[in-house]
């Protein structure tokens, strides 16, 4: 029986909305620019890199990205590639009210829905991959169907639960008070395609002044190299797995990037039962094969398909 192998791009367009939210930019020109720089030069060049190469990819669009860059964004949808939710300006979910939170999901929904033809938007990023406590039953409730913002694997989609509860620590109080183990919470079936720190192009290749930690110089080679010993690990040990990658015009918009990507593209390629896929593609794949656990909290207006019968 053939293996499943489903390895895809998502591209998250940060761009400007990332140095308002996220990269502390939201006072420089500069960094604004570079933001102006992922939408107007990164964009064009990662969809002729796709095209290149016949990959359909989903795209993950803050709001602000899509009003402010409307002619590229129209680019990436007339290509056929999927559009998902990433918030507006790229904000920290954990740092806002239920309301606040509301309000940007249903703008955001509103407007990819209406740009993209009617046809709303089966997938969620979250901003910095930071979700709050309300998050999942929020997604749950506007339908979406699969979320890409969790670690707690790195290669097998899953049901995500919600509600996970821990204990911290107070060293003021009684080590008794918080010496506990996490509570499980709710099931649902939301499908989670895991996000990974080490499958995301910006940590060791974009620069931020404001981060202390920030990288930005880091050889194309040796990420490239560690995404190929990664994939190479999970070919030899998992007979099925997929293999999301992150990416950013940001970043991967840059010529010696570029060039990296086309080497593992084309590295990929050689491989036997892998076929390229969008992350909506990897959750449908998922369901098809694994029922969401019994009384798990469905996404709205939710209906699974069936397999056509001759």
């Amino acid at each position: 029986m053939p293996r499943t192998i489903l390895i895809g791009f998502g591209v998250d367009v940060d761009a400007v909305a990332g140095w308002l939210g996220s990269y502390g930019g939201e006072d420089s020109p500069l960094d604004i620019s570079r933001g102006m720089y992922a939408g107007e030069v990164g964009v064009p060049r990662l969809l002729k890199l796709f095209k290149r190469y016949g990959i359909t990819t989903s795209w993950f669009i803050p709001g602000h990205s899509l009003e402010t860059f409307p002619k590229e964004m129209a680019a990436v949808r007339d290509a056929g590639h999927e559009i998902g939710l990433h918030g507006y300006s790229h904000e920290n979910p954990t740092t806002m009210s239920l309301e606040q939170q509301r309000d940007i999901l249903d703008h955001t929904y509103k407007i990819l829905t209406d740009f993209n033809f009617g046809k709303p938007p089966k997938g969620s990023v979250a901003p910095w991959w930071e979700t709050s406590k309300e998050g999942t039953a929020l997604l749950l409730d506007k339908g979406i169907e699969y979320d890409h913002s969790n670690m707690s694997h790195d290669s097998q989609a899953h049901y995500l639960r919600d509600e996970d509860y821990w204990t911290k620590i107070d060293y003021s109080a009684k080590a008794e008070a918080w010496m506990k183990p996490l509570t499980k919470g709710k099931e649902t079936g939301l499908v989670e395609i895991p996000a990974n720190w080490y499958l995301d192009d910006l940590p060791p290749m974009m620069f931020i002044k404001s981060s202390s930690n920030s990288h930005g110089w880091v050889n194309t080679r040796d990420v490239e190299q560690l995404w190929k010993d990664t994939f190479t690990y999970l070919y030899r040990e998992e007979e099925n797995f997929i293999f999301p990658i992150t990416i950013h015009p940001d970043v991967s918009g840059r010529p010696h990037v570029l060039l990296m990507l086309e080497r593992f593209i084309e590295w990929i390629n050689t491989h036997a039962d892998v076929k390229w896929a969008t992350l909506y593609e990897m959750s449908e794949e998922f369901r098809s094969r694994v029922d969401a656990p019994a009384g798990a909290l469905m996404p709205k207006g939710f209906v699974k398909k069936t397999a056509n019968r001759a």
